[in-house]
Order: structure tokens, then C-alpha cells, then sequence
């Protein structure tokens, strides 16, 4: 691992220095800005932050994470799309902008392939299914026979309507045949914060936003969303060990910019990002949230967001699932 982290810094570095004019010229001269389509306290800007603060290291210059939550992170997205494409403005894509909003929102303002420029991968992490500290029902089945035992009563918490954890609800009601509350919040932040006040009873949380309840025995993990476990969470059974066979949802997170960033700065953007997320810090940091399979090149975060996005549109056409524009 030491010996690909430092392969990675040279050659990013020698990247780096092989083309000084483009950047003298091109490169943004003032703060690099990463928006967030959250509030503080979520996993996007957890990630967010992590990637910020090690590439204002690198790059001698400020990289700021400003937060623009709305509609699941789809205001946020919107909004980058309407920046100048020079490097100066970057948007923390997320399930929700990029593989959910262009099946559930017709009315889209802004088209994926079109209007983004894909730069690189920051992680792939399960969401997991987590307990208010006041519930009785804390293992997947115990909650299965209580939803079935109250239908449409037992409330599930999400970051927004057409978030990763609305969809990730909606696949659990389909392929357990339930019935439960869906109760909409505008980021992870507040909706924690009343899963921790017994306001809501569930939430298939982010792991990344999760996990620091978790650890402090605020809240209770019951099940997570991939087909094998994190290494972050190796004591939580997945859904599929618990009889939901292949139930696999994730909340992935990466750095895409305008329609029209230039080539080369999208390059540059993904080496260094690549040598962050190699560096042991940051991949322990990563470990502890959940978040794997960063890194790689543009070519494949495109070909990822291309199949996340004819997943979860049939999910949404088999559970009829719709949401306000």
C-alpha cells in the first residue's frame, strides 16, 4: 500500500510539473470550491471535507466545501451546473443528483451526461439500516413483523424524497412486500437528530454519516446494504445474510464538474484526488465510514454512473415510486 501511495504521488507530481503553463494560465488563481448538496453533519460533506482538506495541502490554495442542501441534493447540482467551467467550482455528485433525480424528477433541469464532467470516484459505501435507541425492534426480522403487524405505521426516516435512503426504503417494502412511513428530511443531519430523539423509529442511514452514532451507542445498526460487509463494520450482517437475497443499495459519492471543463483539468483533478485517497490517513479515515472502491480513472466513474442510473430507474418504475418535482 506504502509503495502504490508513493508511485501515485510521484507520478501526479511529475504530472504536475510536466505542464506548468496550462496551470499558470488555467488553473483557478483563488479558492477551489466543493458543494455539498447537504447540510454539515451528513456523509457527502464528511467525504467532502476529507478530500478538501488534503487537497488544499497539495495544491497551496484554499479548497472550501460550501453546503447548498435541497430536493436531495439537486439544487446543489443545478446550481454547479450554472458555474463557470474553470476549475474554480466542483460539485460532490451523489446517487441522489445522478443516478436517482433523472428518474424520479421528468423535470430535471439539468441533463447528467450533458452537463457534468465526471473527474473521479471518492466512495461507494453500504447504507446501513439503523434503530432509535428507544425501539424494541432492533434485528431485521423483529422489524419485518413489525412492520407487517402495523402497516404503513412503523416510520423510516431518509435525507429527502428520491435520496439514496428513500430508495433504499422502497427496495426493502418491495422485496419484503411491506408497508412502511416514509418521513422525508432535508439532509442526514436533522433526520439523525430525531432518529437519536425517538422522533422516528428507522433509517437505511448513509454509513458514513451513520457510523459515529453507531460507535457512540447513540443509535443501533441492524443491517447493511451491500452484499458483503464493509471492513469499517465487520460485526453488521448484511440484508443478504439476513433473507433478503442480493438486496445491495448503496450511497456513493464522487467529483464531477461543469459541461465544459477542459480535459486536462479534469485529469489533473483525478491524479490528485487518486493520491489522496491513497494516502494511509485517508484510507483509514475511509475504512471507519464505510467508503470503498475509491479512486480510478474518469472513464470508469462515467461507466459506474451509467449502470447505477438503469438500476435504480427500474426500481422506481417496479415500486411506482414518485416524488414532488
Amino acid at each position: 500500500m506504502k509503495r502504490r501511495s508513493l508511485i501515485q504521488a510521484v507520478g501526479a507530481a511529475a504530472a504536475t510539473l510536466g505542464a506548468p503553463s496550462l496551470f499558470a494560465q488555467d488553473w483557478p488563481s483563488g479558492p477551489v470550491r466543493i458543494v455539498v448538496g447537504f447540510p454539515p453533519g451528513g456523509g457527502t460533506d464528511a467525504l467532502a471535507r476529507v478530500v478538501a482538506q488534503k487537497l488544499t495541502a497539495m495544491w497551496g490554495q484554499s479548497v472550501i466545501v460550501e453546503n447548498k442542501p435541497g430536493v436531495a441534493g439537486v439544487l446543489a447540482a443545478e446550481y454547479v451546473v450554472q458555474q463557470p467551467s474553470d476549475g474554480s467550482t466542483l460539485l460532490m455528485a451523489h446517487i441522489n443528483s445522478h443516478a436517482l433525480a433523472p428518474s424520479l424528477q421528468p423535470k430535471l433541469r439539468y441533463d447528467v451526461q450533458r452537463d457534468f464532467v465526471p473527474i473521479v470516484m471518492v466512495g461507494v459505501t453500504p447504507n446501513l439500516l439503523i434503530a432509535g435507541p428507544g425501539q424494541k425492534a432492533t434485528s431485521l426480522k423483529d422489524i419485518v413483523a413489525l412492520c407487517k403487524a402495523e402497516p404503513g405505521k412503523v416510520s423510516f426516516g431518509s435525507a429527502g424524497a428520491g435520496s439514496a435512503q428513500h430508495l433504499a426504503l422502497e427496495m426493502f417494502k418491495l422485496q419484503g412486500g411491506l408497508d412502511a412511513m416514509h418521513v422525508p428530511y432535508k439532509g442526514s443531519g436533522p433526520l439523525l437528530a430525531d432518529l437519536m430523539g425517538n422522533q422516528i423509529q428507522y433509517s437505511f442511514e448513509t454509513m458514513t454519516a451513520a457510523t459515529p452514532h453507531v460507535k457512540s451507542g447513540k443509535v443501533v445498526a441492524v443491517a447493511q446494504t451491500r452484499t458483503r460487509r464493509a471492513k469499517g463494520h465487520p460485526g453488521v450482517p448484511t440484508m443478504q445474510e439476513q433473507g433478503f437475497e442480493g438486496f445491495e443499495a448503496t450511497t456513493w459519492y464522487g467529483l464531477v464538474g461543469p459541461g465544459k471543463l477542459p480535459t486536462p483539468i479534469a485529469d489533473r483533478v483525478n491524479r490528485d484526488v487518486n493520491t489522496v485517497l491513497a494516502m494511509p490517513d485517508v484510507q483509514e479515515r475511509m475504512d471507519t465510514y464505510g467508503a470503498e472502491d475509491g479512486g480510478g480513472t474518469r472513464e470508469k466513474f462515467t461507466q459506474f454512473i451509467a449502470s447505477e442510473t438503469a438500476k435504480w430507474g427500474k426500481v422506481v418504475r417496479d415500486g411506482k415510486v414518485k416524488v414532488d418535482a
